[in-house]
């Protein structure tokens, strides 16, 4: 498995741990992690901190992105493909699209390649997460 990857599922399972949604993501530039980051809409009570948000944040201001591979355990919502299209962000690396299909199809018509891992791991992490909270995911994505 790709090890940038592996280094964003650490990230959602660190959220685990902290009572959170396990979403984790990291951003790279020149094969470098720059910022890396986890949902912690739980955690910190904040709606928007998603874990592409949360890496962004830590990432802090780099100038040009553009550069740069988003990676996510999941592929990203409408909030966090907007900030890869403002960004100029050109690649988005998800680990799966079966347990929330995202936004790809906007990131594509922007010009983002997007790449589905579809990665057993990273499913398992999320269907059972799931099984335990169904409440907090469906708040998570806009359902209840």
């Amino acid at each position: 498995m790709d090890k940038f990857m592996q280094e964003a599922i650490l990230e959602a399972k660190k959220g685990l741990l902290e009572g959170g949604i396990p979403i984790g993501s990291v951003l790279v530039k020149d094969g470098v992690i720059i910022g890396r980051g986890r949902n912690k809409r739980v955690q910190l009570n904040d709606p928007v901190i998603h874990a592409e948000i949360d890496c962004l944040m830590n990432a802090g201001r780099i100038g040009v992105y553009k550069n740069t591979i988003l990676y996510s355990t999941l592929m990203p919502c409408y909030l966090c493909a907007g900030a890869s299209v403002q960004f100029g962000i050109k690649k988005v690396i998800a680990g799966e699209d079966e347990t929330f299909s995202g936004a790809r199809e906007f990131m594509e018509s922007h010009g983002i390649e997007v790449i589905n891992l579809n990665l057993m791991e990273c499913k398992d992490i999320m269907k059972e997460f799931i099984e335990k909270n169904p409440k907090l995911w469906f708040e998570d994505i806009g359902e209840l």
